[in-house]
């Protein structure tokens, strides 16, 4: 069964796994058959397991650290929130980005979906 404790222990691992640079460890939170749009509106949809590992590979060479703005908050449904703050190196420069992440779950507490909201105004060089 779904509970609170299960979504907010999976968006900690999502951090811990990104902080360690560990992608395997973040795509082993995701269902089979998972969706990401990172960011929403930003034309990019990756769906199914080999894509989401291809993407956290990736993604785990570039962020140097997530770190949560305010706790993870959680819903009455199948569904929770963080506010945090990537830190990540562009051109050799540090350059920090803004984000929300809203993943929702199924009942066994694996994420089915993940939206990332960030845009323009949200990157801080």
């Amino acid at each position: 069964m779904l509970t609170e404790a299960k979504m907010k222990s999976a968006l900690q691992r999502y951090l811990d796994g990104f902080n360690q640079g560990d992608s395997e460890a973040i795509t082993s939170l995701f269902a089979d058959h998972a969706k990401i749009e990172d960011p929403v509106g930003g034309g990019q949809i990756i769906e199914g397991k080999e894509e989401i590992a291809a993407f956290y590979s990736r993604g785990v060479k570039l962020v140097k650290k997530l770190e949560l703005d305010t706790p993870i908050r959680t819903s009455h449904g199948k569904s929770a929130a963080m506010a945090f703050t990537i830190h990540m190196e562009m051109d050799g420069k540090i350059v920090l980005i803004q984000a929300i992440d809203v993943m929702t779950f199924d009942e066994s507490g694996k994420i089915i979906d993940m939206k990332a909201y960030h845009g323009p105004s949200n990157v801080l060089k």
